[in-house]
């Protein structure tokens, strides 16, 4: 069931006619909607003290305390938008990839991908692995009502990068190792990861996720024509997935500003600018019918209010003949923001762009 309609298909659900799903549609709206990415995080004070003693996988398999963590930014900063509080990696540790994420490093895998036989550690994804996933969006759609619940995976580039490199890697040469000297074996890798996402995406589409959001967080260290022939398929695999449901879908990724013309072809009806690219020149290069989220750079954020509402400015200001626009940053909320900046902006664009 799409989680913008009703069980009986006809009548719109609280979160059909919110701005965020009206931006996403291309549609009218009341004022520019605002979210962050990583808005539930280490930013917020009342996160680190419920996370406090409590590993990052362990916190996204409990439902109440996901419930709590996601909502913490929705009754501070008043977003438009609450996004589902997990990690891309969850969905390979539920299906038994010995996998961690370690405390200033991030995903760490004991064993790396990197054989035709290592494949089959990859099974499939069933609703029953992430019962924990289903039983929170339950918990938040009852809370959020007519705010909408993001839900997200990692993208298969990116999934294949943690596990063919064991884990973050700057230069991801194991990675492109396996891409260039074995294309037959990338792409079942991709293609198995695909299935895998696409599975999870479902999972919190039809648990209540309103809009799905897809991180494809390391595919901009590739160049276009790599990217065409070695990922694209993969990640058009996991949009036609899901394109049934009706929700809209969201492509995100970092230092893409040459791939967004190709990853605007995969199929996604939003597409993610980071702050390198104005959202006008984004737009050309994205091509019509499509929605774009975005760009406020996250450093901006340690300026002073007076900087970060002209840099706003400037923003919205290149959004001013786009289609639909969904103000964000250009990534991740950093770690050390001060939330009070983060409530000061969503109330700026909300006055600067009122109708």
């Amino acid at each position: 069931m799409s989680a913008n309609l009703s069980p009986a298909g006809k009548q719109p659900t609280a979160t059909y006619d919110s701005a965020f799903l009206r931006a996403c549609r291309r549609e009218p709206v009341p004022h520019t909607p605002v979210w962050f990415m990583r808005q539930a995080g280490r930013s917020l004070p009342e996160y680190r003290k419920v996370r406090e003693g409590i590993g990052m996988l362990d916190s996204c398999m409990r439902p109440e305390l996901v419930t709590e963590i996601t909502l913490q930014p929705v009754h501070r900063h008043g977003v438009d938008a609450a996004i589902y509080f997990s990690d891309i990696v969850v969905p390979l540790k539920a299906i038994g990839i010995d996998l961690d994420i370690k405390p200033g490093i991030g995903p760490v895998v004991e064993r790396p991908i990197r054989t035709r036989a290592d494949l089959a550690r990859l099974r499939d994804l069933t609703p029953e692995d992430v019962s924990y996933v289903t039983e929170a969006y339950g918990l938040l759609t009852r809370e959020l009502g007519a705010t909408p619940l993001i839900g997200f995976a990692g993208a298969p580039f990116t999934l294949a990068s943690y596990l063919v490199e064991g884990g973050p890697s700057r230069n991801h040469e194991h990675t492109k190792a396996l891409m260039y000297g074995d294309p037959q074996l990338w792409a079942d890798l991709l293609d198995r990861l695909a299935d895998i996402t696409a599975a999870f995406l479902k999972v919190q589409i039809e648990a209540g996720a309103s809009a799905v959001q897809l991180f494809d967080s390391w595919v901009g260290a590739l160049a276009p024509a790599d990217y065409r022939r070695s990922v694209l398929p993969a990640s058009v695999k996991v949009f036609e997935a899901v394109a049934g449901y009706g929700v809209p879908r969201i492509h995100f990724g970092v230092g893409t500003g040459e791939l967004l013309g190709p990853m605007g072809e995969a199929g996604a009806d939003v597409v993610g600018v980071d702050w390198r690219v104005p959202l006008d020149e984004a737009a050309r290069r994205v091509g019509p019918g499509k929605a774009l989220q975005g760009n406020l750079d996250p450093a901006v954020l340690f300026a002073t209010p007076e900087a970060v509402r002209a840099k706003a400015r400037e923003v919205l200001d290149a959004a001013a003949g786009l289609e639909g626009h969904i103000f964000n940053l250009g990534h991740g909320v950093l770690p050390s923001t001060d939330p009070d900046a983060l409530t000061r902006l969503v109330d700026h664009v909300h006055t600067e762009t009122a109708r």
